[in-house]
């Protein structure tokens, strides 16, 4: 088998992973998110474990395609249009995995965790 066809199966499982990750994640989430509910009978309280549980699948799914987007464009067919068009995917690929980012975490990735409370601080009594 020729080396491009081998690096056109490996991008094309990358790209069957990232889908099966974020659908697998999406439907472990629903179901977390169904059992939860159905225990307390509300579903406020356990909404936004749900939202993070779909976004780290969405996040998840997008690292595995844009990985197959890169083995395939760059090993494959490195030409200037081909790399142009990869630069653009990346491109929106990183803003939905900053905006989700800042979704799930209401912070920018590149900011640092709060600090924690200890005793004696003004924000632990």
């Amino acid at each position: 088998m020729p080396t491009k066809q081998i690096i056109q199966h490996v991008g094309a499982l990358l790209d069957l992973a990232g889908v099966l990750v974020i659908a697998v994640g999406v439907a472990v989430a629903t179901v977390v998110f169904a059992l939860r509910c159905g225990r307390t009978r509300e579903v406020v309280p356990h909404y936004r474990a749900f939202r993070q549980g779909v976004g780290r699948a969405i996040l998840l799914g997008l690292e595995f395609l844009v990985g197959g987007d890169i083995i395939r464009t760059v090993a494959v067919s490195p030409t200037f249009t081909s790399v142009g068009v990869l630069a653009l995917i990346v491109l929106v690929r990183t803003f939905l995995s900053f905006s989700l980012e800042v979704e799930l975490d209401g912070r920018w990735p590149w900011q640092g965790k709060p600090p924690i409370p200890t005793v004696g601080s003004r924000r632990y009594p």
